[in-house]
């Protein structure tokens, strides 16, 4: 089965012209706007045209349809004038909430868990992306058998929220599911083993793993190209990077590292897609250092770092974990703001302010990445046999050498090595001794 949208989805989709409605209950420090924005911008990744963005404001939560009655007449008339094919919630909808306002709208509704689904389901692009995500759609569907599947073992690989309604074995159905996740995590489970002999070869080597984390659209994949020279989507899109990506980079003082490009959180993630991706987001946990990175251009910077930071904890990322926040997207910031943000950042040890997309600031984050990762190196003496360049790339690849030189047969070496990487230089001569 693949992900994404059936045929018959897809063109209603890219064709549905919606509304984007926003029952803003309070207790929230993220600005309005900016949140129908972001959910526009989630809408538009899936190709439909948002015609008109509404925020109600909604004291008591209404259990039928979450939104007032005279708030859902007024989008009534909305959506019937406009014609409009879809309603889109920014919010989290029962499936009562959601067939009774598909009855008073005349049109689909989706909500924000549904939305995000979506989009992750056509973005997967390896064997594990789309597992993740046929497992986390299955566990977000199997509550709303009412309203879709009509004969899960003969869908081609749509999920239902955009499709058609249908569905008359809903007891049948619910053991298909059942039985189609078992399968699913049978199947993780394996991939999971898989990337954790990969990491601990890894380990062994010991390269030290740095992973780029943040909020969607944050300019992390633009962020990793510049600093891998790799050319992984980045656009100006949400979730434009979904399944990870590894690449080897050179740091000052340090040979080889793996950068790690994951994919970009969201206030909300449903539950379902971090259960799904706990496989790829062991890469996050079990990481030398996190580099945060943050859109500092945008109104709700703050409140994305929050919601970062809820997810990293909800994975289990310790709060031990070495980490660098990169301020991006300065390109975007001129005058004043500009000026105190610099301010801000210089007076922090753990903050560089970059530019992604035009490289300002790259070098310093990468000094900064290379002066934590080698915070406990220690300055070692070496001396080596002058014919050994086995151990003088062993060095050069695990230390900094800071100074050689050579006496007759014997060559001395100054490097900055960590203690355990000292270690295992001793125990690889006394090996070789043997």
């Amino acid at each position: 089965m693949s992900t994404g949208f059936d045929r018959d989805q897809e063109d209603f989709a890219r064709g549905a012209r919606a509304v984007v409605v926003l029952p803003d209950q309070g207790g929230t420090a993220r600005d309005a706007d900016a949140r129908l924005a972001e959910t526009a911008g989630l809408a538009l990744a899936i190709g439909v045209e948002v015609a008109h963005k509404i925020a109600y404001r909604v004291r008591a939560p209404k259990p039928a349809t979450l939104i007032g009655s005279g708030q859902v007449e007024q989008l009534a008339d909305v959506v019937k004038a406009d014609d409009l094919s879809l309603a889109v919630f920014d919010a989290n909808l029962t499936p009562v909430q959601q067939r009774n306002l598909e009855t008073a709208l005349g049109c689909k509704v989706i909500d924000r868990t549904g939305l995000i689904l979506e989009i992750f389901g056509e973005r997967a692009r390896t064997a594990e992306g789309r597992l993740q995500v046929e497992l986390a759609h299955l566990d977000y569907q199997a509550g709303r058998l009412v309203r879709s599947w009509t004969h899960l073992e003969r869908q081609r690989g749509g999920f239902g929220f955009l499709g058609g309604p249908g569905e008359t074995q809903i007891e049948a159905d619910r053991r298909l599911i059942r039985d189609r996740m078992a399968r699913l995590r049978r199947e993780l489970d394996q991939v999971s083993r898989t990337r954790g002999l990969h990491r601990e070869r890894r380990q062994r080597a010991p390269w030290p793993v740095i992973a780029l984390v943040g909020y969607t659209n944050a300019g992390k994949s633009t962020l990793f190209n510049r600093l891998s020279g790799s050319d992984v989507m980045a656009e100006n899109l949400l979730f434009a990077t979904l399944d990870p990506t590894l690449r080897q980079i050179a740091l000052p003082g340090i040979d080889k590292a793996i950068l790690s490009d994951t994919v970009g959180f969201v206030s909300e993630l449903p539950t379902q897609l971090v259960a799904a991706f706990k496989a790829t987001l062991e890469e996050v946990v079990s990481a030398d250092l996190l580099v945060h990175v943050r859109d500092v251009a945008h109104p709700d910077s703050a409140a994305q770092k929050a919601d970062v930071e809820g997810v990293l904890a909800e994975i289990g990322v310790e709060e031990t974990t070495p980490r660098i926040e990169a301020w991006n997207k300065l390109d975007l910031i001129a005058g004043d703001a500009r000026e105190d943000l610099l301010v801000e950042a210089h007076r922090r040890d753990d903050v560089v302010a970059i530019s992604a997309l035009t490289g300002e600031g790259v070098d310093d984050l990468l000094g900064t990445i290379s002066a934590l990762l080698t915070a406990g190196h220690q300055r070692y003496s070496i001396t080596l046999d002058a014919a050994d360049g086995a151990g003088a790339a062993w060095l050069h690849q695990h230390g900094h050498v800071l100074d050689q030189s050579v006496k007759e047969d014997r060559a001395v070496y100054d490097v900055r090595l960590a203690p355990k990487d000292y270690d295992r230089f001793l125990a690889r001569e006394t090996a070789e001794g043997d």
